[in-house]
């Protein structure tokens, strides 16, 4: 119990006087003792790095209010399908049009879908984040005790990924959660997904769309994407009283669309032997009701959110529409 207030009135503390350094603490000296042990750091280089970075207050804020959590999903929504988004994720396809052909080659994934993450994550790469990586992963690190453990693990493998791609660790910028690039990686994702897809010798998911769209490719792939299977399909005539307490309980597909219409009134354009999980959406004056099969899930991988998932499908289905009225017009 002691230990859990001392750390709560540090983050209070931080938070309230704004920027400090990471150098010479007792967790950070921890994290330089297994780096120097595990993984052949000198000492002196991470003292470096972490005399470098800086606590930012305004971090621990906006991770306590992600959109996923605070918003219903007809407000999520309108966030992701305005038609500005649609409109440049048909430029951004064109443009890369035999790159995500070769994509999809290679790992079977539509064209459409990879535009519609790149999308929904950076606006096409127009908006890849402005946070150091190092003081994103710094700050919820060492002094944001809710998930602490997953960032310092992050920042390891982001002083290994640096080491690696020979970067400078406050040279890299990237969300407030210390995600990177086009696709927004994490940097365990990095190393262990992104590809050099130009063959330059370099992953370079900041600055190189080829590489970007390789990658979130490659990561699907990597994640199980089944070739040519529905993604998520629209339920009708559910039973909100049978199904409110019961949707939204897994991302996975745990049920058959059969066990799920035995506990209570539902249709869909499948077959009764489809494993889907089942998620009610809150629109503006109702509620929906989605089915999300074993591809729509693989989504959820990238990002742990079924609203997430259905917003980068409904984008993907618009950019398709608009690519094909496009193509006939020419």
């Amino acid at each position: 119990m002691f230990v859990r207030w001392f750390l709560y009135i540090t983050l209070v503390v931080l938070t309230l006087t704004g920027n400090a350094d990471y150098s010479g603490r007792d967790d950070v000296n921890l994290l330089i003792d297994e780096m120097v042990s595990e993984h052949n750091f000198t000492r002196a280089e991470l003292e470096g790095v972490f005399a470098n970075a800086q606590h930012n207050a305004g971090i621990i804020r906006a991770i306590t209010r992600p959109a996923e959590r605070t918003k219903q999903w007809y407000e999520y929504r309108n966030i992701f399908l305005d038609q500005k988004r649609i409109d440049n994720g048909v430029a951004f396809w064109n443009r890369h049009a035999d790159v995500l052909e070769k994509a999809q080659r290679m790992y079977s994934v539509p064209p459409e879908v990879m535009v519609a993450i790149i999308g929904v994550e950076t606006r096409y790469g127009k908006r890849a984040g402005s946070h150091r990586v190092l003081d994103a992963l710094s700050t919820l690190g060492f002094d944001y005790p809710p998930r602490q453990k997953f960032f310092r693990k992050e920042l390891k493998e982001f002083l290994l990924l640096s080491r690696e791609e020979n970067r400078e660790p406050h040279a890299a910028l990237g969300s407030y959660a210390g995600a990177m690039g086009y696709g927004q990686f994490m940097p365990s994702s990095y190393r262990a997904y992104a590809v050099d897809f130009d063959g330059d010798g370099l992953r370079d998911i900041w600055n190189n769309p080829v590489d970007a769209i390789g990658s979130v490719g490659n990561y699907l792939s990597q994640h199980g994407w089944a070739a040519g299977e529905d993604i998520v399909s629209r339920a009708s005539g559910a039973d909100d009283s049978a199904f409110a307490a019961l949707a939204n309980a897994s991302l996975k597909p745990d049920m058959t669309l059969s066990q799920w219409k035995s506990k209570g009134k539902l249709e869909a354009d499948l077959s009764d032997e489809t494993e889907v999980a089942l998620f009610r959406m809150q629109n503006t004056d109702a509620v929906e009701y989605w089915l999300g099969m074993h591809n729509f899930y693989v989504i959820t991988r990238y990002n742990h959110s079924s609203m997430y998932a259905l917003a980068v499908v409904q984008l993907s289905r618009e950019i398709a529409r608009s690519q094909a009225m496009l193509a006939k017009t020419e």
